[in-house]
């Protein structure tokens, strides 16, 4: 029974067997034995249905790249035609004077596109991926923003270089140095402080007048008398002078006696002294808040431009943070950044930065190095002696030291 029931499959194996010998004696590739023949077919046969496979799944996958492709340029022109729009959205709303951002309008547009979502992406997806996208579009009304900033780099790509009287440039090739009295307090010390500036080699002069200080109680300045002061020992000693000017009804009759008008950083944010500013035909150095950031700077500095001056001038003179070993904290990284943005020149105050005597060489250095046009530093007679900032002003000697070294750097140009 068992043999009976196994022939059968015996001569079927045979006769494929045979097959194989007779389709591989026409094929050329018959080697005398049936079994190593019908290998040789199943192995063609399995490496050539691979083949026919993987031909036929690159197709498809190209295929589907390539519609993958179509979407994608799809998907960018749909994208670039929606900035269009939204750019368009902006200059309506500058034009009405509301912000661009509008939170209510933008929860609206994302519910409406996850209500429409039939999936594969989970509503958050969705939210995320058009968040980004709202956010590119916002960034992209900022940019067109910036862009027309007057104190912009890319709307005035070479340097500003202010001229003063006696051809003092500031900005450009040369370095300028600015020294001077915290507080213009008397004759006698502003004559002593100008005498040493003109033998130094200094050109611009700095006084206080008007001094905006923490404590109500605290030297506020000899107002007008200190500006008078401060134009007759300039004069004496063929400097120019510069001083701080803290209310817009002062401006007007403080013109006759300085040839730079400085806004200190608690006024940097003082919007209608800065447009007063820009009224006038005075260079203007503007300060940087004790806690502004660099766009803030520039937007305060843009507030003068706006209103027909563009003799401005930039100067760090540190930001308020956690640290006490100095003063306030030099942002050495603002005068790059600075000077990259904007083409207004860059000026660093390293008296008020850092508090600190003992480093002020360095700190002046570094500021230098790092493209500052120019330095300023308070110097006093008798420094324990002076009724504001008396730790910090170097004394005459120090001063003198401190010129030397700073020079001999090498990168005081």
């Amino acid at each position: 029974m068992c043999r009976e029931a196994r022939a059968p499959r015996y001569r079927v194996k045979d006769r494929v067997n045979l097959l194989f010998m007779e389709i591989d004696s026409k094929l050329g590739w018959y080697h005398g034995s049936s079994s190593l023949a019908a290998g040789g077919l199943f192995a063609f046969t399995k490496s050539h249905l691979k083949k026919e496979w993987k031909v036929m799944s690159n197709v498809e996958l190209d295929g589907l790249r390539g519609r993958l492709d179509q979407i994608n340029d799809q998907l960018l022109a749909l994208i670039s035609e929606r900035a269009q729009i939204v750019q368009q959205i902006g200059v309506v709303k500058e034009k009405q004077g509301v912000p661009k951002f509008d939170p209510e309008r933008e929860k609206q547009m994302l519910e409406r596109l996850v209500d429409a979502n039939k999936g594969p992406f989970t509503s958050a997806t969705i939210r995320s991926l058009f968040k980004q996208i709202f956010q590119a579009s916002l960034d992209l009304q900022s940019d067109e923003h910036k862009k027309a900033l007057l104190v912009s780099r890319k709307s005035h790509k070479e340097d500003t270089v202010i001229v003063l009287p006696g051809d003092v440039t500031v900005g450009g090739l040369s370095s300028l140095m600015v020294a001077g009295p915290c507080s213009v307090e008397s004759e006698l010390q502003t004559r002593t402080v100008a005498a040493a500036l003109q033998k130094a080699g200094v050109r611009v002069m700095r006084g206080g007048a008007f001094k905006p200080r923490t404590s109500p109680y605290d030297f506020q300045g000899l107002g007008m008398d200190g500006l008078r002061i401060l134009r007759e020992a300039a004069n004496e000693y063929g400097l120019l002078t510069i001083s701080e000017i803290v209310d817009p009804g002062h401006i007007e009759p403080a013109i006759e006696y300085v040839d730079i008008i400085q806004i200190g950083a608690r006024n940097m944010h003082n919007f209608e002294l800065l447009k007063a500013v820009g009224e006038v035909n005075k260079p203007v150095l503007l300060k940087r808040g004790l806690a502004a950031t660099l766009e803030e700077f520039l937007h305060a500095a843009e507030y003068i431009m706006s209103r027909g001056n563009t003799q401005v001038m930039l100067i760090e003179r540190g930001i308020r943070t956690y640290e006490k070993w100095t003063r306030n904290t030099l942002d050495i990284s603002a005068v790059p950044i600075l000077k990259q943005e904007s083409h207004l020149p860059v000026l660093v105050d390293v008296t008020h930065s850092t508090g600190r005597k003992d480093i002020l060489v360095p700190c002046a250095k570094a500021a230098l190095a790092a493209g500052a046009d120019g330095i300023m530093v308070e110097v006093h007679p008798d420094p324990a002696t002076a009724l504001s900032d008396a730790a910090q002003q170097l004394n005459i000697d120090e001063f003198n030291t401190f010129f030397n070294d700073v020079k001999a750097s090498g990168l005081y140009r």
